[in-house]
């Protein structure tokens, strides 16, 4: 998943309060940390930025500011687009739930 896709999960995750760009640039470098490599934090941040500012220029964009300084969210009101990415994200969520089963307790009984 690239950092755009990465994003948009996180402004679906944020829903219609929004969330502020620094908040998605942590979410975003700690979705790319692994024990091998880490990214530089201020890369993705800059590219967060940039990302949310081009996408959230016209009235049909994906993207929109909340009003607060900094912060953004999906524009479901303007973007069918953004409302079908949202049903997507929550059919992945319910999808993700449906595979994880508790698994069942095999072990031997040690005073039966």
């Amino acid at each position: 998943m690239g950092y755009d896709q990465q994003i948009l999960k996180v402004l679906t995750d944020a829903g219609e309060g929004g969330v502020s760009v620094q908040a998605i640039a942590k979410h975003v470098y700690n979705m790319n940390c692994t024990f091998f490599t880490q990214p530089d934090y201020e890369d993705i941040r800059g590219y967060v930025q940039q990302f949310l500012l081009r996408n959230s220029k016209s009235s049909q964009s994906l993207i929109e500011s909340t009003g607060r300084r900094g912060y953004y969210r999906l524009n479901t009101e303007g973007s069918a687009d953004a409302r079908q990415m949202m049903l997507q994200f929550r059919d992945e969520q319910i999808e993700e739930k449906e595979v994880e089963k508790p698994q069942q307790d095999l072990s031997l009984d040690l005073f039966a």
